[in-house]
């Protein structure tokens, strides 16, 4: 993909969010969801790994821009240790939707909520109870705990039967539900990726941001990105839109928000080297 080619499927504030950032690339934020936009989605989120096109690109990327950040629900150890992240200057990672922060080697977070512990402890038998199919699964994200139905014989109908139990037993402890693709996580409220997005952006004095993201998760960031275009900021909205055997509605509610849609990592890798290759060229202001 070369930037020309990149701009056609573009709207107009998508347009100026790119030149903006092509323009004055040290005013830039380029922030990146984990899962289904760096990573494939696999049935087992332990296994999963950034495409392997990600760290060069984000290693050519971070030198020229203002910053680079990874954006993602998952502690921020863990997206450090599965993207290959350790090694690269100039990458920050907002993990738990930006209740944590990795930065130089070093992972600030403040005390876990305690309806978490209490959700821990009880969601083995609200599954039994509701009946939960075979397949369904508790990953606990230390932060947050997500049930998973990805693996049961028909994820969907899994999925339906457990959204409002789940509702209801994350109010009962102080927390919200992130649905996602074939997952509901039970976390604390007032963190999402549209705060952690807004703090970074106005900590660095952003002008321009390319934020990607595949999931509804993601939403929140679309927003306020939306939101501060109508502040001045520039911004490109980007859907990684891989669907695999999901689901594809949250893909399609983040299409229809977005200002580009591409084929999952492997798009989102290739956007990137195109940025990289461009920035590389010597221009006037970079």
């Amino acid at each position: 993909m070369g930037l020309a080619d990149m701009t056609r499927p573009l709207t107009d504030a998508g347009r100026a969010g790119l030149a903006a950032l092509l323009d004055a690339p040290r005013d830039a934020v380029i922030a990146l969801d984990f899962d289904g936009t760096l990573a494939p989605i696999v049935p087992d989120p332990s296994r999963a790994r950034a495409h392997p096109g990600v760290v060069p690109a984000l290693r050519a990327l971070a030198p020229r821009v203002g910053a680079v950040a990874v954006v993602t629900g998952r502690p921020a150890a863990l997206a450090v240790e599965y993207g290959g992240l350790a090694g690269l200057a100039g990458v920050v990672v907002l993990g738990h939707y930006g209740a944590e922060r990795w930065e130089d080697g070093e992972l600030t977070a403040p005390p876990p909520h305690p309806g978490v512990a209490a959700v821990r402890e009880r969601l083995p038998e609200v599954l039994a109870a509701l009946g939960a199919p075979d397949g369904t699964w508790v990953e606990d994200k230390g932060r947050s705990v997500a049930v998973h139905t990805r693996r049961t014989a028909e994820p969907a109908a899994a999925f339906a039967l457990l959204r409002g139990p789940m509702d209801a037993l994350a109010a009962e402890h102080g927390l919200v539900v992130e649905p996602g693709r074939l997952v509901l996580e039970l976390r604390p409220p007032g963190v999402d990726k549209g705060a952690a997005l807004t703090g970074l952006l106005r900590e660095r004095g952003a002008r321009s941001v390319l934020y990607a993201g595949d999931d509804l998760g993601d939403v929140p960031a679309f927003a306020a990105v939306e939101e501060l275009r109508g502040e001045g900021l520039a911004g490109l909205l980007v859907c990684s839109g891989a669907v695999g055997d999901v689901p594809d509605a949250p893909v399609r509610e983040l299409a229809d928000r977005a200002d580009l849609v591409v084929p999952g990592p492997a798009g989102v890798v290739e956007l990137l080297g195109a940025l990289g290759e461009e920035l590389s060229r010597p221009a006037a202001g970079r």
